[in-house]
């Protein structure tokens, strides 16, 4: 929701509005030109999300609105106003690991991490639609997301055996 507008389509124009972020309010105050991926690290402090292609072809700035993944690059900071916003700094709860980013951990899935919290947060819309996928549903839901440094393998693995946990805990 956009609190205040002034001079609406003004050069330097500032807008006021509210996101949700991790179950955090953030009142922030930008341009409405700024991304959603500026806003999340330059306003909110969140640097899980990362600049990679600027195109929204390489999922490295990959959030979750309303559980659905999202590339925070490709929208506006004030698009994502009354969307309940996940990144990775989001997923631990009191402490503990999310067991997707347990596995990437198990498995080595991790590498340089740049393009770990696109790859996470890819695969928990997945296994919270399809808790049980197949090798092909995971290479097919990541397909969207580019590494340059695991060759895949070793984040498929991490996804599957994060699946199996997440099953057996239910």
């Amino acid at each position: 929701m956009i609190v205040s507008t002034k001079d609406a389509g003004s050069v330097g124009e500032m807008i006021e509005y509210r996101l949700s972020v991790n179950g955090v309010a953030h009142d922030v105050r930008t341009e409405p030109r700024k991304l959603l991926l500026d806003v999340l690290r330059e306003e909110c402090g969140l640097t899980g999300p990362h600049a990679g292609c600027e195109h929204g072809v390489c999922g490295a700035c990959t959030v979750l609105l309303d559980g659905r993944s999202a590339r925070a690059c490709l929208m506006f900071g004030v698009q994502a106003a009354g969307y309940a916003i996940t990144t990775i700094e989001g997923l631990a709860r009191d402490g503990a690991l999310h067991p997707l980013q347990e596995e990437f951990s198990r498995h080595h899935a991790l590498q340089c991490g740049y393009c770990t919290p696109g790859m996470i947060l890819t695969s928990v819309e997945l296994l919270h639609g399809m808790p049980a996928p197949t090798e092909a549903d995971v290479r097919d839901a990541l397909s969207g997301n580019l590494c340059r440094c695991t060759g895949y393998q070793p984040i498929v693995e991490a996804v599957l055996a994060a699946a199996e946990r997440m099953r057996d805990r239910t």
